[in-house]
């Protein structure tokens, strides 16, 4: 019971009837003041001309004097034919003269001339009510005629339509009157307004509990839970709200899992990478320390370039892992400025020239003519173009060719085109060969280990810059990455 009264439908309910029946009150007295007015006013209509009738069927004056015979036979016979009015006859300023008002006395002996002379020269165009002498606070409908004898104005018949008698009378059947319709009107009426609003109700709370069955289903692990509104407005928005709210958990929700297993693979991959080079080392350091006496000079050197080699490779991964972290972390932030992108292109081919005189591979750059500076930050532009080469060298056997072409691609966009004729990349495989640690299902072309980062990081520096990068390769043909560079600001 106590859940049943907390429950929303019981409350929107309560609410419910309750201004259903403030409403009936208010609609109640309304309705029974309009009808009291109609009644007023229509009354006032059909009663129109009963003063002006006594004012030119009676002489109400004798010279100056009142014709107290007259108005007596007058006044006797208006309570026999209809003993609810009260008559009263006013001088020129509204002083009661003579009336006929039985049961209770006057309490005021003036009445006011204003709505008399409105009533008198309007001719049934307005209702109109004026002060009642036994009761001066409550105005009342009358009728009134001008009393003119001997070509003289000498005063007003006044004539009260709802007098005392059948105000008692009227106070009787309207208490009763009120309490019937009243009743009847409110059950009625909260009778059908309750069907119509309990239903109504009834619709919006259904909608709310399957709404809230959605929203414990989804939160007792049924991810894929949606609701399925079908109506418009509010519902329907807040539907939609949750819906996409869910969506954007469930992707956050993948995303946490895709990072956790890439997660579990950089622990599984580091380690394994890791643990060869220290294996490495260790297998000679020990070496040496055993058999310290008996090695030659030129062994132990081989030996210790062999160390170097490994801390080398242990270091560069090292510092790979700090970078693309960093990168994914978003800890780094572009330098952005602008400079030469084509100087920046010969600086590095200057410093590769060498590598390609040694494996006898034929090395070329070729630049466009005014090209226009780039928006990037330089150290991280140049690590992407290294990276490139490096992977280009590793994959490019002796006597072959690596190429650098740098131009114009269209009047807003630049791009770069590092080519070789290496071993080339298989189809199935490119989609992926910017994950982190993968490495491509053939052995490269010199003795060199890579950590399989270096493309993840050209990748990751790319999308910070908003730069596109395209890549085009056919086994033993060859692979090409371009990379496309916005200027004048564009992206």
């Amino acid at each position: 019971m106590i859940r049943l009264f907390n429950s929303l439908f019981f409350r929107i309910s309560s609410v419910f009837l309750l201004i259903l029946l403030v409403i009936s009150i208010v609609y109640i007295f309304i309705s029974v003041n309009t009808a009291e007015m109609y009644y007023q006013e229509t009354r006032q209509r059909l009663d129109f001309d009963v003063a002006s009738h006594i004012a030119a069927d009676n002489k109400c004056f004798y010279g100056n004097a009142l014709n107290k015979k007259v108005l007596e036979n007058v006044f006797h016979n208006v309570m026999i034919i209809n003993p609810s009015i009260e008559v009263y006859l006013l001088d020129t300023n509204g002083t009661i003269l003579t009336y006929y008002a039985p049961s209770r006395e006057i309490k005021i002996i003036k009445v006011p001339l204003e709505p008399i002379k409105e009533f008198v020269i309007n001719n049934k165009e307005s209702y109109v009510v004026g002060a009642d002498p036994k009761n001066p606070d409550k105005k009342k409908v009358f009728s009134a005629a001008r009393v003119v004898e001997d070509g003289k104005f000498k005063g007003y018949i006044y004539v009260i339509l709802g007098g005392q008698e059948y105000e008692n009378a009227s106070q009787i059947v309207y208490g009763s009157y009120i309490l019937r319709l009243g009743i009847r009107s409110m059950i009625i009426a909260l009778i059908a307004a309750a069907i119509c609003g309990f239903i109504a109700i009834g619709i919006i709370v259904r909608n709310l509990r399957k709404i809230i069955i959605v929203i414990r289903d989804f939160k007792d692990g049924n991810i894929n839970a949606r609701i399925d509104m079908n109506s418009k407005g509010e519902m329907k928005e807040f539907a939609d709200s949750f819906n996409e709210m869910a969506d954007t958990i469930v992707n956050n929700i993948k995303e946490i899992r895709k990072m956790d297993d890439l997660r579990r693979v950089l622990v599984a991959n580091v380690s394994h990478d890791l643990r060869t080079p220290l294996s490495i080392i260790r297998g000679y350091v020990e070496t040496i320390l055993m058999k310290e006496d008996t090695l030659t000079t030129d062994e132990k050197k081989n030996y210790l370039e062999t160390i170097l080699k490994n801390s080398d490779r242990m270091l560069k991964l090292v510092e790979e892992l700090f970078e693309i972290s960093k990168l994914e972390s978003k800890e780094t932030e572009p330098n952005k400025e602008e400079f030469s992108l084509a100087e920046l292109l010969n600086d590095i081919y200057q410093k590769n020239n060498i590598i390609a005189h040694n494996k006898n591979i034929k090395f070329s750059l070729e630049v466009g003519d005014n090209l226009p500076f780039i928006y990037a930050d330089l150290g991280m532009m140049e690590k992407v173009f290294q990276n490139l080469l490096d992977n280009a060298f590793k994959f490019t056997p002796n006597g072959g060719e690596i190429k650098i072409i740098f131009k114009r691609k269209y009047a807003h966009s630049l791009y770069v085109n590092i080519t070789d004729n290496g071993k080339g990349i298989r189809e199935e495989e490119i989609p992926f060969i910017f994950d982190r640690f993968y490495q491509v299902k053939h052995d490269s072309c010199d003795e060199s280990i890579g950590t399989g980062l270096g493309l993840s990081i050209v990748k990751k520096i790319l999308d910070i810059h908003n730069f596109e990068i395209i890549v085009k390769s056919e086994p033993a043909k060859g692979t090409s990455f371009i990379i496309s560079i916005p200027v004048n600001g564009t992206t």
